[in-house]
């Protein structure tokens, strides 16, 4: 294997291994936020939580779209 399948390796493990330390400090939030009151506000900063994990999900998406579409055109 060449050494550039070794960086994609280690770049895609640190990748699927950052959400799990990220999920934690969301919990801990959304614990403090429901034993200090009625729920709502937790319910609310849930949703903001989870509005701003999509922005990261599209970024990687379209940059990994605009590589495949780079690649197809150079192959042909």
């Amino acid at each position: 294997m060449k050494s550039y399948n070794y960086k994609l390796l280690a770049v895609i493990a640190f990748c699927l291994l950052l959400p799990i330390v990220a999920d934690a400090q969301c919990a801990m939030c959304r614990a403090v936020l429901e034993s200090e009151g009625d729920g709502g506000m937790a319910k609310g900063i849930n949703n903001g939580i989870v509005y701003l994990m999509i922005f990261p999900y599209l970024l990687v998406g379209g940059i990994a779209f605009a590589i495949y579409k780079y690649k197809k055109r150079n192959k042909a």
